[in-house]
């Protein structure tokens, strides 16, 4: 009897403990929820319930502002530049990891992402304007594509050293070369490591602001996390406004995110198999 009564106090304590981390992570999306269906009035004062729920915040924003276009160059951005990312960094780190080439290229790539972002602005900005990439979609998906790199290499890595060797020398053996033997032996082994380093990749550079802020100045190339930026005007920021194009920018993420949390836990936990 007694040993029941401690194992539903341990149950509720791991209730408890789960609704606790949940609401710890809801409560973002729940209080952006309620504050687009607050009027100004309520906004300015605080409340999180609203007495008077209103449509207007939704209707206005889609109004204001072309979302859905926004939404899609922030898609079609990062969508992209993952995509350069993993055509970039998969072979290089075959090249270290299975081939024993570059050792230095991981510690050199760590090295530049440890560096603050801010710092690359400058001579970025002035790089991009005289070879013409500066507000264009282009250019945002090489940025993307080049700045992810460091992420998508100590996750691939991972995925690389768990394809056994003695594969490549059967390869070697029969005559193939290191292409050959990269293409048609490790690609496909190496698939389910891309899907899971692509998808971290596209949400890294779909959530980005820094240089979005400053690279992509034109609306047709502007994404999502500038166009919020738009709610802020001069002297009143439009919080319900803004918490709906939250709300609408997070789904189709939310959305990949959701599909793919299989693979999105495995890439997260790769990069500590060596």
């Amino acid at each position: 009897m007694a040993a029941k009564s401690v194992l539903i106090f341990r149950r509720s304590i791991s209730a408890a403990g789960l609704f606790l981390v949940l609401l710890f992570f809801l409560l973002p999306i729940a209080y952006l929820g309620a504050l687009s269906f607050k009027t100004r009035d309520e906004v300015l004062v605080g409340q999180f319930f609203t007495a008077h729920p209103t449509l207007d915040n939704w209707l206005k924003t889609f109004e204001f502002i072309d979302l859905t276009a926004f939404i899609w160059h922030s898609l079609l951005i990062a969508g992209a530049s993952a995509l350069l990312t993993l055509v970039i960094t998969a072979p290089a780190v075959y090249a270290v990891a299975k081939l024993g080439r570059g050792g230095f290229v991981g510690q050199l790539t760590l090295a530049s992402y440890v560096a603050p972002p801010v710092v690359s602005l400058l001579p970025l900005f002035f790089l991009m304007r005289i070879t013409g990439l500066l507000n264009t979609v282009p250019g945002m998906i090489i940025l993307y594509g080049v700045m992810n790199i460091p992420v998508a290499y100590w996750l691939l890595r991972g995925f690389v050293k768990q394809i056994p060797v003695e594969l490549d020398e059967a390869a070697w053996t029969d005559g193939a070369g290191y292409i050959k033997t990269f293409v048609q032996i490790n690609l496909p082994l190496l698939a389910p490591g891309l899907v899971a380093t692509g998808l971290i990749t596209l949400i890294l550079a779909y959530n980005e602001f820094l240089f979005a802020s400053v690279f992509a100045q034109d609306n047709a190339v502007r994404g999502l996390t500038v166009a919020l930026s738009i709610f802020q005007g001069d002297r009143i920021v439009n919080f319900g406004q803004m918490a709906v194009a939250s709300l609408a920018g997070i789904l189709p993420v939310f959305i990949i995110a959701y599909a793919f949390q299989g693979r999105l836990i495995e890439g997260m936990t790769a990069g500590s198999i060596r």
